[in-house]
């Protein structure tokens, strides 16, 4: 992907101390947390489903997808669902993070290709790394965190 392609709106939010930002574009709504209805026989990371206005949309946790510990939810816990391209079309999903933090708007300048940390590591999620004031903001490509067997177990649960 080309550097200014990745220029623009970021949702940026907090899992563990890490700040991370997803394009605005793929954003459809955040909403604070709400009873999820496990789905049997999932991974971990997937917490299940939620009804949201009439419509079923399975939601994963990403600490857990990152393979992070999971903790507590709490009242700054939210769920952020995005649309991501599935093998036929998008699919709204939603994503639990820890807190949500602002919108910022991040110049391609300010973006940094993702680092290689060797072999056994797979950055193909991260679109790459936002040097802010405040601190470095990984940028993910939510269509890439989400593989495709993601989707299609996703698209099965709901």
């Amino acid at each position: 992907m080309q550097a200014e392609t990745k220029s623009g709106k970021y949702l940026t939010f907090q899992l563990a101390d890490e700040d991370y930002g997803i394009a605005l574009l793929q954003i459809k709504e955040i909403i604070g947390m709400m009873p999820i209805t496990a789905v049997p026989r999932t991974p971990a990371y997937v917490k299940g489903v939620i009804n949201l206005r009439g419509q079923v949309i399975p939601v994963t946790d990403l600490r857990l997808k990152f393979g992070m510990n999971e903790i507590a939810y709490t009242d700054r816990t939210c769920i952020i669902v995005v649309e991501v391209q599935g093998e036929a079309s998008t699919v709204q999903v939603g994503v639990l993070v820890d807190a949500v933090s602002e919108v910022l708007q991040i110049r391609e300048d300010a973006i940094e290709a993702t680092p290689s940390f060797g072999a056994k590591v797979d950055t193909e999620y991260i679109l790459g790394m936002a040097n802010m004031d405040e601190g470095v903001k990984i940028l993910l490509d939510i269509d890439r965190v989400m593989t495709a067997e993601d989707v299609a177990l996703l698209e099965q649960a709901a």
